[in-house]
């Protein structure tokens, strides 16, 4: 169990099974850290990276800071990125609008040299993950392909995000309400 996809699931797994608690999305950055610390020794996991640390300039990227990164202690490899949310107060158009950002920004992530990018999002408000599938929702509700712009759904709606990829939310069950979902952008070949 050595690829990122798999000890996300298992990391799941243990908060389903009660031995890890997350309860806002700080709780899952670190816990997820330290649980893929303990898994991958050989790397430096670190929280809240500016990508300049990696050498890369805030003009071509949708953010400036990534949720965790894993990397050689030399940063010649550049193994994960990964972007979580975790969203607490409803909002639920723009908080999808915000994971279309994240997805957007682990792309940008790829493309910049990280093996493989992920963003994960845990929901425990079904409203995130059922419901109407019209609009942005239709990305996270109906498993309409998340591709192309996206548009911000609310407010001055003057702002967009382009997918370059094509991706397909599911989201899996964790314990009760809570849900999440796991978008992949590279491999660990």
């Amino acid at each position: 169990m050595n690829n990122l996809t798999d000890n996300i699931a298992h990391f799941m797994r243990t908060v389903a099974s009660g031995q890890i608690e997350i309860y806002n999305e700080f709780s899952l950055q670190h816990e997820l850290g330290i649980f893929l610390r303990a898994r991958w020794p050989e790397y430096r996991i670190q929280f809240e990276r500016n990508i300049s640390y990696f050498g890369a300039t805030k003009a071509a990227f949708t953010k400036r800071e990534l949720d965790i990164a894993v990397f050689s202690p030399d940063r010649k490899i550049l193994k994960y990125a990964i972007e979580l949310k975790f969203p607490r107060s409803g909002q639920h158009p723009e908080q999808m609008f915000s994971f279309c950002k994240d997805i957007a920004f682990a792309e940008e992530l790829h493309a910049a040299g990280f093996k493989q990018t992920a963003f994960v999002a845990v929901a425990d408000d079904p409203l995130f993950y059922q419901g109407t599938s019209e609009g942005i929702y239709a990305y996270f509700r109906g498993q309409k392909q998340l591709t192309g712009k996206v548009n911000k759904p609310t407010g001055t709606k003057n702002d967009a995000v382009t997918i370059q990829g094509s991706h397909t939310i599911r989201w899996l069950p964790v314990a009760g309400a809570m849900q999440y979902t796991l978008v992949t952008i590279g491999n660990d070949a």
